[in-house]
């Protein structure tokens, strides 16, 4: 496995609410895109694989065999496509299946395709539910679990042990919604005080509806291959360096602490041991902010500050764009840019790849050399975590 793994294109739907475009055709935008951006061409011959990550398709549009279906619509039928779930990091995890297709030497090129259409959904109750179902179905959900609910407990663990308080989660909504201004695909391009936040109405105390992130539609696409073939698609092709991906209980009871997301430091350290790169090496990190919590939680876990200190790290702005630190989630953020479950992860990579290029928008360009993405699903019970570099 020696050949390295390079991105060559990424693009990506606006993330929102599409209510007349369907399933397939957000797909399709996204991959057509991503194609039409390979800088020297490519054609539909050169790849052979496509990866979709989909959380819930199923429950949210009534529509299983989804890589078959977008296959079909998007000119690539009959090549080899699965469709990969876990949950909300279905999208990150649709990257590491392309990243290990391309390193067993079996396939070349391989298209990642990560889509979801949650406004098909229209009663509030009905998508809780189906989101709800990440957890433990049967000890969690049935019972009245949600998501929201077991942010709100491990908020709280995390305010009892560590101090940390409800402005420190404001501090990261506001610095996403500040970033999102300038981001043209992001959902939600308005800026937030932390007081604006702290006053919004609670969802779970202590997570007010500013520190939730929304219901999405969206599509995002990468294409991946290996690195003795990309200079024939771009002259600055994006590596991904090292992968990792780890579960943890699926039931939020079952943990030894509520404090930490053991998966995300176990797929953190796999990746970087992979990449022969470390924390002090990363400027950019592109992290799960389904809930403000989560993102202090990953830069806490993933050693870019001590446990503690992620939320003060980020009201001192620490973490804010011009950090000479690092700078986490500046697309705006799951909770800004939008969170399309199964699109997520994909489009994160899509943001690293392009901050890694120069090619964002001047006011978010990080200059960074090295980059770093994190997607969770459901409550940490799955994380993958991916290390890129443009050189």
């Amino acid at each position: 496995m020696t050949d390295r793994v390079a991105i060559v294109s990424a693009s990506m739907t606006k993330f929102g609410e599409h209510w007349q475009t369907s399933l397939r055709s957000l797909a399709s935008q996204a991959i057509f895109g991503a194609i039409d951006s390979v800088e020297n061409g490519i054609s539909l011959k050169d790849i052979s694989g496509l990866v979709v990550g989909n959380a819930s398709s199923d429950s949210l549009n009534n529509q299983n065999n989804l890589a078959s279906l977008i296959a079909d619509h998007s000119g690539l039928k009959g090549i080899s496509a699965i469709r990969v779930e876990s949950s909300d990091a279905s999208g990150g995890a649709a990257i590491r299946s392309a990243f290990f297709m391309i390193k067993s030497g079996l396939i070349n090129t391989v298209l990642v395709c990560g889509v979801e259409k949650m406004t098909d959904q229209t009663e509030a109750a009905s998508l809780t539910s189906i989101i709800s179902n990440s957890l433990d179905s049967e000890w969690e959900a049935l019972q009245g679990q949600t998501l929201a609910g077991a942010y709100a407990l491990i908020a709280k663990a995390h305010f009892r042990k560590y101090g940390t308080t409800n402005r420190m989660m404001a501090a990261v909504s506001a610095k996403n919604h500040s970033n999102a201004t300038y981001n043209r695909m992001a959902q939600f391009r308005r800026a937030f005080t932390i007081d604006q936040i702290l006053s919004a109405s609670f969802v779970a105390d202590p997570i007010t509806l500013l520190d939730t992130a929304p219901s999405s539609d969206g599509a995002a696409a990468v294409i991946l291959t290996k690195e003795s073939i990309a200079k024939k698609f771009t002259d600055s092709p994006v590596f991904i360096e090292g992968s990792g991906q780890a579960t943890d209980t699926i039931s939020v009871h079952d943990r030894k602490t509520l404090e930490r997301f053991n998966a995300t430091k176990l797929a953190g350290e796999q990746a970087f041991k992979m990449s022969n790169i470390n924390q002090a090496d990363i400027k950019v990190a592109e992290v799960h902010d389904s809930f403000s919590i989560g993102e202090i939680l990953a830069i806490e876990d993933l050693g870019f500050f001590p446990e503690g200190k992620g939320g003060p790290a980020t009201l001192d702005n620490e973490t804010a764009i011009g950090s000479d630190k690092v700078v986490v989630n500046p697309s705006g953020g799951l909770k800004a840019m939008g969170h399309p479950l199964g699109a997520t992860g994909v489009a994160q990579a899509v943001e690293i790849y392009h901050q890694l290029r120069n090619t964002v928008e001047k006011e978010r360009q990080t200059n960074a050399d090295f980059g770093l993405t994190q997607s969770v699903g459901g409550i940490g019970s799955t994380v993958a975590v991916h290390v890129y570099s443009k050189n």
